[in-house]
């Protein structure tokens, strides 16, 4: 089998290698897609060196078969179609011990700490493996894991039924967050500056506008009768998207943090101030966020189909790299890891 290797180089490196046999309590999983998210551009790019383990394989989003069961293990059986929920806690922290093994003082993410899943075969801890629908197409089944993002996002901004929401920033997981919102009952307005983005939104039956061309706040005020949104969520993951996202909240209004911000950012504590505000941060997802997701995802609440963008073999995987980062209507891209070419 083959597999995409981070090496220090922008350039991933691409090698066969033998299958690892499953150990006891663990399985081995034949890897159809792996996906790419920003946290892999940022390893791909030396942000993440500090963390990311020599000649590290990267991935975290994924699909496949179970291919072989280690000892112990139930009641995974070979060919059940799977996915990942790639976390490794200590389960003895502060935070664990209150229940909170998804914030983990020393957690450890598979595909950035540990090898992950862009590679044909892929050895994991049973415990870390969801199954999925059998009528689910597993490319698709391969957005569950970013699904869970947006689901464990949602759930921190206690998102009501009726309620009003301001996405900013249309991106992958900006689209998957609205239509969870959606799902949950949710009026939601997206914010997304580039024109292919803001295309695909409206595919999603999503409103969208630009906040280069409209007057934002004017927007919500005139949508929310004046009271201002109850929830702003930034997926940005810039200065701008931040100081939108306080501008837009109604008096208690909820600004949920969702994309990483690389560096601190200005914050107008005084509206936090006069409207009584809330920031919430919110970083990954529980397991019960990943089941929702695998359900929101295999009954067509969340469109996976209409966000993947382009599928690549894993020979082509900087190539993959590359595209996303060129911005240039590209949405979501997949990675292969069966294709023999």
């Amino acid at each position: 089998m083959r597999a995409a290797i981070y090496t220090g180089d922008p350039t991933l490196l691409v090698e066969e290698r033998d299958p690892v046999p499953p150990g006891p309590g663990e399985v081995r999983i034949e890897v159809a897609y792996a996906g790419i998210c920003g946290t892999d551009l940022h390893i791909r790019h030396g942000a993440m060196d500090d963390r990311v383990p020599e000649r590290a394989v990267l991935g975290h989003e994924s699909s496949g078969r179970i291919a072989e069961v280690g000892e112990g293990v139930t009641p995974w059986q070979v060919g059940d179609p799977v996915t990942v929920m790639p976390l490794r806690w200590c389960g003895t922290c502060a935070a664990c011990r209150a229940g909170h093994t998804h914030v983990c003082q020393t957690l450890k993410v598979i595909g950035v700490d540990i090898a992950g899943a862009m590679q044909g075969s892929w050895t994991v801890p049973a415990e870390v493996v969801l199954g999925l629908p059998s009528d689910l197409p597993l490319d698709q089944a391969a957005l569950v894991e970013p699904t869970a993002v947006a689901v464990h996002d949602v759930r921190r901004a206690d998102l009501r039924a009726g309620e009003q929401a301001v996405v900013v920033g249309g991106g992958p997981i900006g689209l998957l967050v609205a239509r969870v919102a959606q799902a949950q009952g949710a009026e939601v307005v997206v914010l997304e500056l580039d024109p292919h983005r803001r295309g695909v939104a409206e595919q999603l039956s999503l409103t969208v506008i630009d906040p280069g061309q409209t007057d934002v706040a004017a927007y919500v005020q005139d949508w929310t009768s004046g009271a201002g949104a109850p929830v702003a969520f930034e997926v940005s993951g810039a200065a701008a998207g931040v100081r939108t996202a306080t501008d837009v909240l109604g008096v208690r209004g909820r600004m949920v943090v969702v994309a990483i911000h690389s560096e601190p950012r200005l914050v107008d504590l005084n509206r936090l101030f006069l409207r009584e505000l809330t920031i919430l941060g919110t970083r990954v997802y529980t397991r019960e966020d990943f089941e929702t997701a695998v359900k929101l995802v295999a009954g067509g609440e969340v469109p996976a189909k209409e966000l993947i963008s382009r599928v690549v073999p894993l020979s082509g995987a900087t190539e993959a790299f590359e595209a996303l980062e060129s911005g240039g209507g590209v949405m979501k891209v997949l990675i292969d890891c069966q294709a023999t070419s």
